[in-house]
């Protein structure tokens, strides 16, 4: 009989050293678990108390490009939370290029519109790069100094680095940026290098300010491929991730990638950069026992739980099954994150949650 309805105990303290042992594909006695959300639905039924969700207090969880909307989940919420479910770590975003307008009252205001079609267009624009480097150092101090409070072993990551995302979902549009990439290459080569140095700007201040790990995140590929062809994105995406992730490898800081899709075409490129973890290894277009065949000894991979079945529409016990598959697989060796394949929404019901948690720290000792 499976457990689904409340969280059985876990072995091993949270302990960010166990992450970040698993992303060097050292030896831990168990495998993490970690989650880039938990929308604020389950945070409330695990917590007892409304605390928004785990990428932000209030407002949409996901769309940080309207980050005026609210501030990241209060620590010590998030802390509890953690501690509760077993999480080595805890983050907030600054995912997307801060592009801002002034309105007519002068202010700075997201320039969200997906309405910028040309270099004139693009020129009005405002990279406000000191008001959100100040807000990422801000609230990665709140974080770590919460901790510390506590005496506890959890840490801390930045989910950042939208360089293809931010212009094609919310500055330019994503057929029209796609177009560009042809039309207008220089255009979007101009936006993405803007984009790339202020998140290389980002990545030295969250270093200095003590982050434990980073994970830059873009979504470039669905199920089939990548967006843009492998040959135009070795070009004008490839290195300029490279080098935003330069400073932490020179500072010996781990470095976890996310993106939607199947990634297969730039695998390579991101172990040959210095990715340590892929995160999600999304279920609609990546085969989880041949990435592990093909990367496992190179790469901690981390993901593809699906979020539809099991977690959506299966049953607690087949959460179970799918989980211990997932471990049989890529357990062995290290190097394996347990996580879904995008990030525990609302409409997954709370008992699929907890049996798929249960079921992570059930099968994941080594």
């Amino acid at each position: 009989m499976i457990n689904s309805k409340t969280l059985d105990p876990y072995p091993g303290e949270p302990d960010i050293e166990r992450l970040l042992a698993a992303f060097k594909r050292k030896p831990v006695d168990r495998v993490p678990n970690f989650e880039v959300l938990y929308e604020d639905q389950h945070v409330e039924k695990f917590l007892g108390r409304f605390a928004g969700n785990t990428l932000a207090y209030g407002g949409d969880p996901a769309k940080g490009a309207n980050a005026e909307q609210g501030r990241p989940m209060y620590p010590d919420d998030y802390l509890d939370l953690a501690e509760m479910i077993g999480q080595d770590a805890i983050l907030f975003e600054g995912l997307w290029t801060p592009f801002r307008r002034k309105d007519e009252k002068g202010n700075l205001v997201p320039a969200y519109g997906r309405d910028v079609k040309t270099k004139s267009e693009y020129e009005k624009l405002i990279l406000d790069s000191d008001g959100q480097i100040a807000r990422v150092k801000k609230y990665l101090a709140e974080y770590k100094q919460a901790i510390a409070k506590r005496n506890s072993k959890i840490g801390v990551g930045v989910l950042y680095g939208c360089i293809s995302q931010t212009p094609y979902e919310f500055v330019v549009g994503m057929n029209d940026f796609m177009m560009m990439v042809y039309e207008d290459r220089d255009l979007v080569e101009e936006i993405l290098e803007d984009s790339t140095l202020y998140f290389i700007k980002i990545t030295k201040a969250i270093i200095e300010a003590g982050v434990d790990f980073i994970w830059p995140a873009d979504d470039i590929a669905f199920k089939t491929g990548l967006f843009i062809p492998p040959k135009i994105m070795k070009e004008i995406w490839v290195p300029r991730m490279a080098r935003i992730i330069e400073p932490a490898l020179n500072a010996d800081i781990p470095v976890m990638f996310h993106s939607d899709g199947r990634i297969d075409d730039i695998m390579e490129d991101l172990i040959d950069m210095g990715v340590d973890c892929i995160n999600p290894m999304d279920p609609y277009g990546v085969d989880y026992a041949d990435y592990k065949a093909r990367y496992g000894d190179r790469l901690c991979l981390s993901g593809n739980v699906d979020i539809e079945f099991p977690l959506s529409k299966g049953t607690p016990e087949d959460v179970d099954a799918d989980v211990k598959a997932h471990m049989e697989v890529l357990k062995p060796g290290g190097g394996y994150v347990a996580s879904v394949s995008h990030s525990v929404v609302n409409y997954i019901p709370h008992e699929n949650v907890i049996a798929y948690i249960n079921a992570i720290h059930k099968y994941g000792i080594y």
